[in-house]
């Protein structure tokens, strides 16, 4: 119906920054308030902090389009360790009941895959 492939690389760029904004605003978050982050989440200070960093780096990765497909791996393991704390640590069902399930970080592995499988198009600085 629409010919639409020509933009292709146009929506990939999109997906990276909006994925990379959430990354990033999400690793900001937790380096504003490392101590209050770690114990809502039941991990050290230390691996907080790194995992924001990761968050942060993944982002400016995915945004920049530098390393994007190693950036989507790293913040896909990420999303799993927090579907694994959601859904078995805490016994969060996929829409959440009492608090907010794990369809979120689903939502954002279906994104990092396709930034994984197309290498995030072509408007990227380095593959």
């Amino acid at each position: 119906m629409f010919h639409l492939e020509g933009f292709t690389d146009y929506g990939l760029l999109f997906l990276r920054v909006i994925a990379g904004a959430v990354y990033i605003d999400s690793g900001y978050n937790d380096f504003k308030d490392p101590d209050g982050r770690s114990k809502g989440l039941g991990l050290s200070k230390s691996f907080t902090l790194f995992l924001a960093t990761a968050e942060v780096a993944g982002g400016a990765g995915l945004i920049l389009g530098v390393l994007q497909q190693l950036a989507a791996v790293g913040l896909i393991l990420i999303m799993l360790g927090a579907i694994q704390k959601k859904a078995f640590v805490w016994k969060t069902g996929f829409w959440g009941k009492d608090s907010p399930g794990w369809s979120y970080e689903v939502m954002l592995i279906s994104m990092l895959t396709v930034i994984l499988f197309t290498d995030g198009g072509d408007f990227v600085l380095l593959r």
